[in-house]
């Protein structure tokens, strides 16, 4: 049985926590394959609003095994966290949730490196989470890094002291000084903590990990493919923060796209079925870097407001803009996406008039549609279509028929450009504020 992939195509943010709750009931496995608590995935229902940021989206239907995949860096102490947060929903965490042996750990020390690499940048910075979520990865790569499954082992104390005096080295590099006989670190803004009570928690936090199901998950992955159980790949972050092919160095530390799901989960491509690309009826980012269609005007302020552009993780305001087609038609390709699964379409609600890139002027003049090897330093402009908005509210709307004419042509319009159909269209928060077309392939 094939696994199907669900995936951002912007820079993040676009819902994909949303969705997997909703098409999760399809599924027997959902299963996180790249990211770490630097993603923050909104679910919404009964009134009640969730953000998960490690667990995979599955987790509220009893029936569904989740699995946090071998590409993931797993925070022992957000975890933690997460799980407290949950145990009033009388979760069965023993049934329900696994963890790959193989996925790396983030160790407090990782948080300062992030905080003290972002800082020697200075207006450079990359606008990192500060979870720790790049030197983690950074460890992986170095082949010094620490994994779920050597927890387990009774040397892991030892491994952890190592690795910690190789950050201290750095960070004193850095200019960041580490006071062991005070345990602290000094000048560290207002991450300012007391080291040695963080590294108690954490320990207790690994003892609490212990007790869950600690996997070789890409055997069970695989084992679920052989016995035709239907599974769901959920990635975090977005297409255009994917470390290759990304904005770089503007982009997150880990493959965001349909090949992350391979390596992240141990599946083999020939395994691979639906692609579902995730955007929103307009665009965001957080953090630094290049953004083409952004608005710096009331149009901009109008849709973070009307939106609640704020980051799920770190509460930082997102930075809006139109559609960029450009950009997604490059996502779309890289992925191989199936269905188009439009976001946040009543955000655009209040406009008379809705606009589009359709096209980027290089600082040559050329008119492209295609993304250059660096939108970071190449001046680009976007070359903006306008089309009607509706101008009225989406509530109470669940039949795609019933859908404002405007917006129905918005629709069949970004359907003709990016040649893939728009199977869903989510018109509010809540999971049942989704809407599949009739027109197009159903989920």
């Amino acid at each position: 049985m094939a696994v199907d992939i669900l995936l951002g195509l912007q820079w993040g943010d676009e819902g994909k926590g949303k969705i997997v709750d909703f098409i999760a009931p399809k599924y027997h496995v959902v299963a996180r394959f790249q990211g770490g608590p630097n993603a923050g995935h909104t679910l919404e229902f009964d009134g009640i609003k969730h953000v998960l940021h490690q667990i995979p989206s599955g987790i509220f239907h009893e029936n569904i095994t989740n699995i946090i995949g071998n590409g993931v860096v797993l925070d022992p102490l957000i975890f933690r966290k997460e799980i407290d947060g949950l145990s009033k929903f009388n979760i069965n965490f023993s049934k329900n949730l696994f963890i790959s042996k193989k996925a790396q750990i983030i160790i407090p020390t990782h948080r300062l490196l992030d905080v003290a690499m972002e800082k020697a940048k200075g207006e450079g910075k990359i606008g990192s989470t500060l979870k720790g979520i790049g030197p983690a990865y950074q460890d992986k790569v170095a082949r010094q890094g620490l994994r779920v499954g050597d927890i387990l082992n009774p040397n892991f104390k030892e491994r952890y002291y190592k690795l910690v005096s190789n950050h201290k080295s750095i960070l004193e590099f850095l200019n960041f000084s580490f006071d062991s006989d005070l345990g602290g670190i000094k000048d560290f803004e207002k991450y300012n903590f007391e080291f040695a009570a963080i590294e108690s928690d954490f320990f207790k936090a690994i003892e609490f990990l212990k007790t869950f199901n600690l996997v070789d998950s890409e055997y069970m992955i695989n084992d679920a493919i052989a016995n035709k159980k239907l599974i769901l790949a959920e990635g975090a972050q977005g297409s255009l923060l994917d470390i290759d092919f990304g904005s770089y160095p503007f982009v997150t530390s880990s493959n965001t796209m349909t090949a992350g799901a391979c390596t992240g989960l141990g599946i083999a491509p020939r395994n691979i079925g639906k692609v579902f690309g995730i955007f929103k009826a307009y665009c965001t980012r957080v953090g630094s870097g290049p953004f083409p269609s952004e608005l710096l005007d009331a149009d901009g302020e109008t849709l973070r407001k009307q939106g609640n552009e704020f980051g799920s993780t770190t509460g930082r305001p997102r930075r809006c803009g139109w559609i960029d087609l450009p950009a997604l038609k490059y996502a779309i390709m890289l992925n191989g996406v199936t269905n188009l699964l439009m976001m946040k379409a009543d955000v655009l609600n209040e406009f008379d008039e809705i606009k589009i890139c359709t096209h980027y002027k290089l600082s040559n003049g050329s008119l492209v549609d295609r993304l250059p090897y660096d939108i970071v330093e190449e001046k680009i402009e976007p070359l903006l279509k306008s089309v009607p908005g509706w101008n009225c509210s989406l509530a109470g709307i669940s039949d795609a028929t019933k859908l404002p004419t405007q917006l129905k042509s918005y629709i069949e319009y970004l359907e003709a450009e990016l040649q893939v159909p728009i199977t869903l269209v989510s018109v509010g928060p809540d999971r049942v504020e989704t809407i599949l077309r009739e027109t197009a392939i159903t989920i």
